[in-house]
């Protein structure tokens, strides 16, 4: 399969070698020429040819190794300026399925049986189109991609679990510091510097998502904001909701890192395969050693978890792990802060919850400080 990839390429070079007008544009020929030379350093028999790979088959590698150098050499299919906000509306849907489930089902059940559902719509189309791409991945990969989809369990059961001890303002805050983590550490782990627009666009989002958060607890009134004394949210058990939702946030964080890592090499379908299939696998565990099920539980449960499934997750999560390929782990971060926003639409149209005049403000502020991060971010892809 390489010597035959080769060797197409290098048909099409000399075609078009005495005139580069041959070829649709001068990204074209370039593009040509980079494959050409990275197809060479690909083959097992050349003389520089990487170590792992010297010697092994061509066939091997061939078929899925091409494929990627072809993707990572394109634009993206569909422009990010539409992506992006159409996961954030996916996502946002979430915040109604689970408060329709939970009034008949423990949350832990509605986290497994969400991701459980997920990886099992992949399963067909993960295991036979992309089969040869699953058995080539290296142990750093998959062990990567495990670990990914470790921190993503996490992240639901100890948010999740958050709620539970501390108030819904101070679990929020804190899990909407991912965004923080993320840019921190971003330039050590996978030595992605961030923007300067990304900074300040992160700093304007935190402010605005540490607002939403308050918005549940505070009152605007005539004589200023009124919040309940600080000792309330970090006094007794609230404290240890406040580190399960910090929790939160570093394994969410670790997650869109080592996605913005992988993503670069890995196709998006195998990748949330393993990453959902690992976040499975962990979430059904802990349901278990808590004594809970997936079996047994209203018809309507299962259809609100199968909704959880479909759009926040093999539509929303998805949509921004296929956005980590062209852009920023630090920018993915920040768009996931429109999530509440999205949510509070949804909540109006749904519940005829009013948002209050402080949500608004802090809605504002996360629009504000996701567009201030995007000019530069999309503009690079």
């Amino acid at each position: 399969m390489i010597d035959d990839t080769v060797e197409l390429v290098i048909r099409h070079f000399d075609q078009h070698y005495q005139n580069f007008c041959g070829f649709d544009a001068m990204d074209t020929a370039q593009c040509y020429l980079g494959v050409f030379e990275k197809l060479y350093r690909f083959t097992p028999f050349s003389q520089d040819a990487q170590e792992r790979i010297r010697g092994t088959s061509p066939f091997y590698w061939g078929n899925w190794r091409y494929n990627r150098l072809m993707q990572s050499s394109s634009k993206p299919p569909i422009s990010t300026k539409i992506a992006i906000p159409f996961g954030v509306l996916a996502v946002s849907t979430s915040s109604i399925f689970i408060r329709y489930a939970q009034t008949e089902a423990p949350s832990i059940v509605i986290a497994a049986g969400r991701l459980t559902l997920a990886t099992i719509l992949l399963a067909g189309i993960a295991l036979i189109r992309h089969r040869s791409e699953l058995r080539a991945l290296t142990r750093r990969e998959l062990g990567l991609a495990l670990l990914s989809g470790f921190f993503l369990s996490i992240h639901f059961a100890t948010w999740i679990s958050s709620l539970e001890y501390t108030t819904v303002a101070s679990s929020v805050v804190l899990v909407s510091t991912s965004p923080l983590w993320v840019a921190l550490l971003a330039p050590l782990t996978i030595r992605e510097p961030v923007a300067r627009p990304v900074f300040l666009g992160m700093g304007l989002a935190l402010i605005g998502g540490t607002i939403v958060g308050l918005s549940d607890s505070c009152v605007w009134a005539d004589s200023g904001m009124s919040c309940p004394p600080f000792s309330e949210f970090v006094a007794g058990e609230a404290f240890l909701g406040d580190i399960l939702a910090l929790a939160g946030a570093w394994t969410g964080a670790g997650y869109l890192l080592i996605g913005r890592r992988l993503r670069e090499k890995i196709s998006l379908i195998p990748y949330i395969f393993v990453v959902y299939g690992m976040a499975a696998v962990m979430l059904n565990g802990l349901m278990f050693s808590v004594g809970e099920s997936l079996t047994g539980h209203p018809a309507m449960v299962y259809v609100w978890v199968l909704l959880l499934a479909l759009a926040p997750q093999l539509l929303g999560h998805s949509t921004f792990n296929w956005a980590l390929r062209y852009l920023s782990a630090a920018y993915v971060s920040i768009t996931f802060l429109g999530e509440p926003i999205g949510s509070a639409i949804l909540a109006y149209l749904f519940f005829q919850e009013q948002p209050s005049a402080l949500m608004a403000f802090g809605a504002i502020l996360i629009l504000v400080g996701i567009y201030v991060a995007s000019r530069s971010e999309h503009e690079a892809a």
